[in-house]
């Protein structure tokens, strides 16, 4: 890993542990920045850095890292969602949807959703549960695909 990806890693880490904190002013500053990040930066870069955070053995941490996840997903065209791996994506919300975090929780829905929506895009109404569930189940482990269908409303 370079130094300045280990620079800008280290700086997205503190500002999630300080979203994390109980501070209240300095949480809500931290949020701030957080969303400021997620709006300006192209979603890709981002996203790799998010996931290895969205990992973390902190639940807070975990669950805004989660959200500013998410919010990146959600302004991603499918192509940029193709690009960084739909597979990853869907993964990464299956780990969240039940998480101990409400917030950790929801933003696994939104990004379960985004894949959805990009996955059933051009497929034929009759069709869509179909190509959603075979894609869930080919992705992830049984018991992963059955909380993710039943989370994501088709």
């Amino acid at each position: 890993m370079n130094c300045v990806v280990l620079v800008e890693f280290q700086q997205l880490l503190q500002l999630l542990l300080k979203a994390s904190q109980d501070k209240r002013f300095v949480c809500e500053e931290a949020e701030r920045a957080l969303g400021s990040m997620v709006g300006s930066m192209t979603p890709l870069p981002l996203l790799q850095k998010l996931r290895v955070s969205v990992s973390h053995k902190n639940l807070r941490i975990k669950a805004k890292a989660a959200v500013s996840l998410s919010k990146c997903v959600s302004k991603m065209v499918n192509e940029e969602m193709e690009e960084f791996g739909m597979e990853k994506l869907i993964e990464v919300a299956a780990d969240l949807v039940n998480d101990r975090l409400p917030e950790a929780r929801d933003a696994a829905r939104s990004i379960a959703t985004s894949v959805y929506e990009a996955i059933i895009k051009d497929v034929e109404v009759e069709e869509k549960m179909e190509v959603w569930q075979s894609f869930c189940h080919s992705k992830l482990t049984p018991i992963n695909a059955i909380s993710i269908l039943k989370n994501v409303k088709a």
